[in-house]
């Protein structure tokens, strides 16, 4: 609905690792997409023009698989995946069934609360979703959607229970760091942010704060965003490797005991 032709790159890399005896189904669903050739090379963004006159349960499926194939190339862990249930010789139909009636449902009902609440609210602009930064490379991070500057981040959670069955929901602390580190991880500012937003897709709720009156209430006072970002690439490339060393030489000595 705002990408016209939105990468399925992490879906594809899922497919690649080879962690779930899928990999027909996976590749003949992102062949069928054209994200994908022949030989399951990835050539490139998908076309959603090109399947408009499909159902909205065909749609809520396709993104629900596209999901479960980015499982296996984010999650540490994909024994419990729902991808296990399909067998080397599965096809595309079956890994589009392993969507249930109520995640069918559930997306399109997210879906269509989106055009109501979101869509509306959005800048025109350049649009891009599943952006990589050049810090990505430093640490492995992506967006789900820049438009006109605007980085937007989707949250799905049910939130908090309250007293008589309601729920709320609110950003919350680590919800706040993301977007902040989204905004340093672009270090030459390639995406212009001005302004970092936090879409709750199951209330229809969309907040926007400008990049700077956000990181000035965050650092308590303003800040040089810039500069900002050359000490965060400091940070991710020189001193979280080095810590990261020392931690796992540590916790080998810790193992290994005293000599």
């Amino acid at each position: 609905m705002i990408d016209p032709a939105p990468s399925v790159r992490l879906s594809v890399a899922g497919v690649s690792t080879r962690r779930a005896p899928c990999g027909r189904a996976g590749l003949e669903l992102l062949h069928d997409l054209g994200a994908v050739d022949n030989d399951g090379n990835h050539v490139g963004p998908i076309r959603p023009a090109r399947f408009r006159e499909r159902s909205d349960e065909w749609w809520a499926r396709m993104s629900h698989a596209l999901t479960l194939l980015v499982e296996l190339y984010r999650a540490a862990r994909v024994d419990g995946s729902r991808l296990m249930q399909l067998g080397p010789g599965g096809r595309a139909s079956d890994l589009l069934a392993l969507a249930n009636a109520d995640e069918v449902a559930d997306l399109i009902a997210m879906r269509d609360l989106a055009v109501e609440q979101l869509l509306a609210g959005l800048p025109s602009g350049a649009v891009a979703t599943g952006s990589t930064f050049e810090g990505s490379a430093d640490l492995n991070a992506d967006a789900d959607l820049i438009v006109g500057g605007v980085l937007v981040d989707f949250n799905a959670s049910r939130g908090r229970a309250r007293p008589g069955g309601s729920r709320a929901a609110g950003p919350t602390r680590t919800d706040i760091d993301q977007l902040l580190g989204y905004v340093l991880l672009d270090y030459s500012d390639a995406f212009a942010l001005h302004s970092v937003a936090i879409y709750a897709v199951r209330y229809g709720h969309y907040v926007a704060w400008p990049v700077d009156n956000f990181c000035a209430e965050l650092a308590g006072r303003p800040i040089d965003l810039a500069a900002m970002r050359q000490e965060f690439a400091q940070v991710v490339q020189v001193e979280l490797p080095d810590y990261r060393t020392a931690s796992i030489v540590g916790r080998i000595r810790r193992r290994i005991g005293p000599r």
